[in-house]
């Protein structure tokens, strides 16, 4: 049986690695840090069903992870949002995820070499699930970080402002600690909490004082730049997956679902594969099952995001919200 050696050991290659191990395929994962490590994400996975996970082999991973069903959105100090969501959110922390993935996949037999760098090129059985790739030009920022002693208003909060947005998400049973993941646009700031300091230059003011209130985890301090939302630039030849491929803007809580999701599209073309399919055969087969589940939901995202960017935008949302003309439910459908 053929080997399929994985660019990445984050979720999308992990999983993966998962998957194909279950089913008797020798799997090599090259990742280029090393665990454990903290990811700018939201730390809660909105929209993968117990049947992707169960499929991949990877549900019992998330059998004690914090379950959140409700979300409150703010623009600005307005609360606009208060509902319960039409399927709960898994809760659990990048540190905790990719180290539980890491040990299934090696319990599994697979291979894994950390710090390990490898080309992107298009050459059979590769698989690229190495991250986005950097984009010069873009005027995104993403931060996150762990606070201690910050009290929630209830369920997974989201905060909107002039030029960025805020989620907070509960990583602790107590409460006590929270995930703080932000989109901004770049400016010029240099603040000993950058987080805090964003967060004022969007007029987000009574957020950034309830977090100065609480503790910063300094290590816990991540950033990435050079951000491009959707579809990612390719290589001939090369099989993507993940946030190599495409990314959803991060509002929706969607883009860890959509590492899983991309895992499972992948799984069955690279077993046949391994079994001696033709590689060119099975790289179409795994961009159209792509394309096919996420095109429609990465395309109304991108332009929700371009709504909510514009101060129009964001009144036009809030006073849907407020009288009860948001569509939420269908919204958060699309996404889960």
């Amino acid at each position: 049986m053929r080997e399929i050696e994985i660019a990445g050991g984050g979720l999308a290659g992990l999983s993966l690695g998962i998957g194909l191990r279950k089913r008797g395929v020798p799997v090599l994962v090259r990742e280029a840090g090393a665990y454990p490590r903290h990811k700018v994400c939201g730390e809660f996975i909105n929209g993968v069903t117990s049947e992707t996970l169960e499929v991949l082999g990877i549900l019992g991973i998330f059998k004690n992870a914090l379950q959140h069903s409700r979300t409150r959105w703010w623009i600005h100090q307005r609360e606009v949002l208060d509902i319960k969501m039409t399927r709960p959110a898994l809760g659990m922390t990048r540190w905790e995820m990719d180290v539980a993935l890491k040990d299934l996949f090696m319990a599994e037999g697979g291979e894994l070499r950390t710090r390990d760098r490898v080309v992107r090129e298009g050459r059979e059985g590769l698989v690229w699930a190495a991250g986005r790739g950097g984009q010069k030009e873009s005027t995104w920022l993403g931060l996150k970080g762990h606070f201690q002693g910050v009290p929630l208003r209830g369920g997974l909060e989201m905060h909107l402002g002039d030029g960025g947005y805020v989620g907070l998400t509960p990583i602790t049973k107590d409460g006590n600690w929270l995930n703080v993941c932000a989109l901004f646009k770049k400016r010029t700031l240099r603040a000993e909490n950058l987080i805090t300091a964003y967060l004022r230059a969007c007029a987000l003011d009574d957020l950034a004082d309830r977090l100065e209130a609480g503790e910063l985890k300094r290590s816990s301090l991540t950033g990435v730049s050079g951000l491009q939302l959707g579809v990612q630039g390719g290589t001939a030849g090369l099989c993507s997956l993940g946030d190599a491929e495409r990314m959803i803007p991060p509002f929706t809580g969607n883009g860890m679902s959509m590492a899983f999701e991309a895992a499972e599209c992948a799984l069955q073309p690279l077993v046949d594969y391994a079994q001696g399919r033709e590689w060119s055969e099975c790289c179409a087969e795994v961009a159209d099952a792509i394309e096919s589940r996420f095109q429609k939901r990465v395309a109304l995202a991108l332009r929700l995001q371009r709504f909510i960017e514009t101060a129009g935008g964001r009144r036009m949302l809030s006073l849907a919200a407020r009288s009860g003309l948001l569509p939420f439910h269908w919204l958060h459908r699309q996404f889960s």
